[in-house]
Order: C-alpha cells, then structure tokens, then sequence
C-alpha cells in the first residue's frame, strides 16, 4: 500500500480524497494555486505545494508544476479527483513514465472513452446500444447543419472532449446549429484545449441513467447499481438520487451487463461510470463513460456501503476487489443536492466573493457534507462554483426527500447568492415527489425561469408567529439588561416594504412557550433559539422547524423551504407611523446594459453610434469557464461604451450605455 498520495485538485474533491487516505493511514499532500493558499484543501493535506497562478491553465492544468510537486514530495501515486487532469491520458502516461501511480484507469481507456467519437464506436462493437448519429469530427458550421439536416432535428452538439455539460449545446434549426457550433467549440477549447465537435441525434426527454463499475487488475469488474441524475440545467446535473424511482430490477441488470462489457472492453480498472439515456419504454442508449470519480459517487456509497475513493486506491496499489458481484445490495435510498454559489433568481448567474457566515447542516448517519470551503472562504471567479454536495439517506425515497429538505432549511449561508431556494422548490414539486422526471424536467417546470413565486410558500402567518417570539426574547433580553422588562402584548408585524401587508399579533408565555395569536390564528413556538443564532430550532404547533434568522436593519429575516420574509414588529403606534414613511424608488438603469454576472468582457460586439436590433448580440462575459451572451433586450443605439475587453466586471457593473 502506498505510504504517500499526492491529490491533483482542489475543493471538496480533494478534501474527500484525503478523509479516505487518512483513514487507511496514508499521508496525503495538496497542490494550490495562488487562489487557494488558504483553501481548505491545503490545510487539511499533511504537506502542501504551490503549484502556479490563479488561472487553472497556469496552475492546475499544468502537467509539469503537478510532476515537480510529487518530485518535491516523494508522493508514490496520484488521485486526480475529477475535472482538470482525471481523464488527461497524456498525464497519465507521464506519471506512469515516472514510476508514479496513477489511482485512475490506464491512458488507452482514458484515451478511448475520453474521446466521445472513439468511445461510441467501441461501444458499438462490446455490444452496447448508442445513440443514432453521425460519426467523426464536425469541420466547420456549414458541415455542421448538412449532417444535423441528415439525422434529423433536434440535435446535440458535442465536444468530443468534453464533460460537465461543457461544450454541449441542443439546436433545433439550422440557424441555432451554427451558433452553437461555434459556442460549443469555443467553451471547449477553453475548457479541455479540444475543439472537436461531433453531432448525434437528441432523445427528447429521456432519463439520465449511469452505472458504477468498479474493476481491478486481476480481471474483476462489478457493477454497483444506478443513479438517477435526470435533474439537470444546461446539461449540468443538479438533483440525483441512487436507486432511480424509474428502473426495475430487470433494466438495471441489462444496463450493468453491457457497462460491465464495455470497461471489459477497454481493459478497464478503478472506478468508473457508463451514462445512459434512457427512453419511456425503458430502452437505453450508450452516453458516455467517465473514466473517474463521479460528483455524484456519495450516493451510490451511502447505499452499498462501499467506499469508492478507497477502492481506488486500493486497486491502483495492485489488490485485488474483496467484493463480488453478489455481495452488492442496495440498500435504502439517498440523494445528493449540488449547492452552488449562483443566484436562481437571476437566471443561475455565478456568484463570486467571500462567505462571510456558512454553517453546514450537522453530518449524520442520514446527512453527509462533502465542501472544501469554511466560513471566510471564498468562492473564486476562477473555478467552478460549487460550494458542496448535500446527501441526505432514508430507508425510502419519500424519506430521502424529507431529511433533504430539512438539510437545506439548515443551510446557512451569506456574502455569495446560492441555488438553496431552486434546490428546495424542485424537492417540493409535487413531479419530482412522484418521481416523474427528466432531463427536460427544469426546462418544462422553469420554462420561464425560476422566480419567487416558484417556492412552495409556507403560510406567512407560521413564519410571522415565529418572529414575534423571537422579537419577544430579545426584548426580555433587552429588558434584563436595562431592568425594564416589557410585558406581552398586542404589536403589529408587518411583512415586506413595498406592498407591506400587517397582522395584527397578542403574544403572552405558558410554562416557556410563547402563544402567538396572528390575526385570529393561534400558534404555539417552542425552541431554543437565543440573540445572535443563525438558526431557529424547535417545533411550532408540534411541528418541526428550522428556520434561518438574521437581523437586517429594524427587520426580522427569516428563512425556510427557499423563501424568505421580511418581517418589522413594532408598536401599533409606530405601524401608524411606518404607513406615512415615503419608500425610496430605486435608479432607472434601463438605458444601460449591465453585467449580470462577475466575470471577464471577452468580447464586445458594438461600438459607440451603432445601431442595434432586439436579439442582437452585444457583448459576452465569460464566467467559471462557461461563456454568457448578452443580447439586446429592443432595438436602440449606443451611447457610450463603459467597458473594454478584457475588463474584470462586477455583478451590475454598466458595460455600455444606449441613448
């Protein structure tokens, strides 16, 4: 066994690779980039090495700085996690040139499943069902809507190279196909240094179905059953689940024998995924095969029991699998949340800058937190903006579901926007709970985007006896202090600024509850919540309720389910009062396009005097490595430039102004 693994990543990923290898005894050392000297990552690694600037092509992309790290170290094998280099065949052959371990498959299964055109046709001869397409590269855009023609719309468009919904894109006529072309192309350059496209025909609304192997050197593959990843936005997955509510016992043992045949195939060992789309009628069709660790393996381990990462290494140290085919049992159910650091309410745009408070919810046997950040840290414009992975376990799927949401209602987090709300609203959507799903499921249920009035709304009145009794403590807190402690009584809440709406509240105490009457409802709030806690723990008419809890101003906010109010409690005196303030009306920023998102201005597409229709593309902002195109909204003529190519940009940063 290997006494020393260097971890070729960062974030989460790396920080779950090292909780294994310390648990077999192994020492582990980190690699940073000049972003991440105080990542968690690092400190919690045994020895830790810089590795180049912030840019992940300057730091973590870079073969020769991760080759010197391990010669600086002694480090005896490498686990790549997954992104930057864990599909990279060609670092996988340096290592292998350099005496090192490589805890991942061989470079020909890399090579042959990194390259989406290659894989589909080995596929095809172990046997596997694909997808119907068009085999080989795509030359250029007019190539491109000449094959697209002959398969037949709608069409996907591929990076060859590609993963992580990178260089991905559906079109549905021949103008889109050209501009994805170059859009898909473009992010995957920049994304893998591999623009080749190839083209196949797109399922509408099929499932996201994928197999775990395991295999070793000795001849041993198995299969650990499937995840569900049907839950995704812009071919980014979002919400999956192992076992899927879809596939019988019947389906499942087809799709292992053929990914099975396929690592086979490739003389496969280590972990591995095989994706399948699968139909209706619960055929399917080869995808692709990750040649790595998945985001997603948590789910699968809190069903079988079995720890991937240290599979992994095991097999990569030369052992042979203690487990067989027959020993894998699902057990229970389990799904995984991926919380980002982007703003649903804003069309999921990135979020950058620092968490300035984060508290996870507490790990259990039925919850587990996999992050690589801590409360100060912060989330980069540089890498992707996964905060972590939330996995909830139950004995049933309804169960699952339950400890989930009460995980996110736990979620505490401040300075960056999260997708906490989206992620509470799809696990109360009465589809997602019947397990109708697919990949089509947040485009048809968000076709207009995701807004407030997509959260499950709890009744206001609940949340607002919630507050008063919270209000009530600080008072009595107040009053302990200065020796004038007020009694109970009657008080206005009023929710919300502009179209505020007021309950009328009678608060009074009974052996420590607080009795809330709200308007004509009563409520009994019953916790241990003090000043300054960020959560509110307890029951409310015997129900369960976490709810976050901030202070903004003279106001109450509080949080749960993915909604918030908030909530001013004051005297009917001061609600009086409050009725004749004058509300300030924000700035008319109508003339200006802003920048939706921080990121870089890579391209602007006008100049001052033009004259611009709606639709029109005006600029693209490039951000976590994803390329945003930024349109007119009606026709107009530009004003002023207020931005250059090349210029960092703040979220709402004006780019240009029209007349």
């Amino acid at each position: 066994m290997f006494s020393k693994i260097l971890i070729a990543n960062r974030g989460e990923i790396a920080c779950r690779v090292m909780r294994s290898a310390k648990r077999m005894g192994i020492a582990t050392v980190a690699v940073y980039s000049d972003a991440d000297v105080d990542a968690m990552h690092v400190e919690m690694a045994d020895e830790a090495i810089a590795i180049g600037s912030a840019p992940s092509s300057e730091s973590y992309l870079v073969t020769e700085n991760i080759m010197r790290a391990i010669e600086e170290t002694s480090a005896e094998a490498v686990h790549p996690g997954y992104g930057f280099l864990s599909e990279n065949a060609a670092f996988a052959e340096t290592l292998d040139t350099a005496g090192v371990a490589f805890i991942g498959p061989g470079p020909r299964a890399i090579a042959a499943m990194g390259d989406k055109i290659e894989s589909k046709r080995l596929a095809e001869e172990a046997g596997v069902a694909t997808v119907p397409g068009r085999p080989g590269v795509i030359a250029d855009a007019e190539e491109a809507v000449t094959v697209s023609n002959d398969i037949g719309y709608p069409v996907m468009l591929k990076a060859s190279a590609g993963g992580g919904g990178k260089g991905m894109r559906v079109a549905r006529d021949d103008d889109s196909v050209r501009e994805s072309f170059h859009l898909a192309a473009s992010e995957a350059r920049s994304s893998f240094g591999d623009d080749r496209i190839f083209i196949e025909k797109f399922i509408e609304s099929p499932r996201h179905i994928e197999i775990q192997i395991l295999a070793d050197s000795h001849g041993n593959t198995i299969y650990l059953g499937e995840r569900e990843c049907s839950i995704q936005r812009r071919h980014q997955k979002v919400i999956e689940e192992a076992p899927s509510p879809f596939i019988d016992p019947e389906t499942r043992a087809a799709m292992g024998a053929q990914a099975v045949a396929l690592a086979r195939a490739v003389d496969y060992k280590s972990a591995g995924t095989v994706e399948f789309i699968v139909d209706g009628d619960r055929n399917f069709y080869f995808l692709e095969m990750n040649t790595r660790l998945q985001v997603e393996h948590s789910v699968t381990e809190m069903i079988t029991g079995v720890d991937l990462v240290e599979q992994m290494i095991r097999v990569a140290a030369g052992q042979e699998l203690t487990l067989s085919q027959d020993d894998i049992r699902l057990n229970g159910w389990a799904i995984e949340s991926r919380v980002y650091a982007e703003d649903p309410f804003r069309n999921f745009l990135p979020s950058t800058g620092r968490l300035v408070r984060y508290r996870a919810p507490v790990e259990n046997d039925q919850v587990r937190v996999d992050t690589g950040v801590g409360e100060g840290g912060e989330i980069s414009m540089f890498y992707d903006p996964l905060i972590a992975k939330l996995a909830t376990f139950g004995a049933t799927r309804d169960d699952a579901i339950a400890q989930m949401r009460g995980a996110l209602d736990a979620y505490y987090i401040r300075g960056v926007q999260h997708n906490i709300p989206f992620l509470s609203a799809v696990l109360a959507h009465p589809r997602f709970a019947s397990g109708d799903i697919s990949t089509a499921f947040i485009e048809e249920e968000y076709a207009e985007g995701f807004s407030t009035g997509d959260l499950v709304h709890d009744d206001p009145r609940l949340i607002i006896a919630v507050a008063a009794a919270i209000d009530m403590r600080q008072s009595r807190r107040r009053g302990q202090v200065n020796g004038h402690e007020q009694a109970p009584g009657k008080q206005i809440a009023i929710v919300g600024e502009r179209d505020s709406i007021e309950y009328t509240l009678e608060i009074s105490y009974d052996d420590g509850d607080h009795i809330v009457m709200v308007d004509s409802d009563r409520f009994v709030v019953r916790g241990e919540w003090r000043p300054g806690d960020p959560l509110f723990r307890g029951t409310v008419n015997d129900g369960a309720v976490c709810i976050q809890v901030e202070r903004c101003g003279t106001r109450y906010r509080l949080s749960h389910a993915g909604g918030q109010l908030d909530i001013l409690i004051v005297s009917e005196k001061v609600a009086a009062l409050n009725r004749l303030m004058p509300i300030k009306e924000p700035p008319d920023m109508s003339r200006f396009l802003l920048s939706p998102m921080p990121g870089l201005l890579i391209r602007l597409s006008v100049t001052e005097g033009d004259a611009v229709k709606a639709g029109e593309e005006l600029a693209i902002v490039e951000a976590m490595k994803m390329e945003n195109v930024l349109r007119a909204e009606q026709d107009g003529t530009v004003k002023e430039m207020l931005a250059g190519e090349g210029d960092s940009l703040m979220v709402d940063q004006p780019i240009l102004e029209f007349i």
